[in-house]
């Protein structure tokens, strides 16, 4: 019998065999296309990253997967790696939690946004999306993060 975390993978593998590219096409033309899948990923558990980072939370708006670092690209979030003053240290650290519980609730997709694949810092550029919603735009709503307008806002 397979266990919870033996289980995930599997069932992870299956959707993504499921959503992967046939025929002719290639993974570049599926994430050239707006708005194209990235994949479906089932229910792994995150936690706050430690020294480890497989598949943990790093703040509001940057977490791992499977070993891959991901920037939710909808949104910005205080930082609270070097925060400018208490508030944004204290509203980053609400984020942080919040997006924790917000992944681990069950299946969600990854969607690229634009046409960029990853950041200057190598993350892959994705939003996360359950039952059609934007988790980013949850947070927002929540008053968590801000909508990524292209540039960073102060937070103090």
């Amino acid at each position: 019998m397979l266990g919870f975390g033996a289980f995930s993978i599997v069932v992870a593998a299956g959707m993504l065999a499921l959503n992967w590219p046939s025929g002719n096409a290639s993974v570049a033309d599926v994430e050239e296309q707006p708005q194209a899948l990235f994949h479906q990923v089932s229910s792994p558990q995150f936690a706050i990253c430690g020294t480890v980072r497989r598949t943990c939370v790093v703040d509001g708006d940057t977490f791992w997967l499977d070993g891959i670092k991901i920037r939710i690209a909808d949104i910005d979030t205080p930082e609270i790696s070097q925060p400018r003053c208490d508030y944004e240290y204290e509203l980053g650290m609400r984020a942080t939690y919040r997006l924790v519980d917000l992944l681990n609730v069950g299946p969600f997709e990854l969607r690229t946004i634009g046409n960029r694949d990853e950041d200057q810092y190598g993350r892959k550029l994705r939003v996360v999306i359950r039952d059609g919603r934007s988790l980013g735009d949850q947070l927002v709503s929540e008053g968590l993060a801000r909508t990524w307008t292209g540039r960073r806002e102060p937070w103090c």
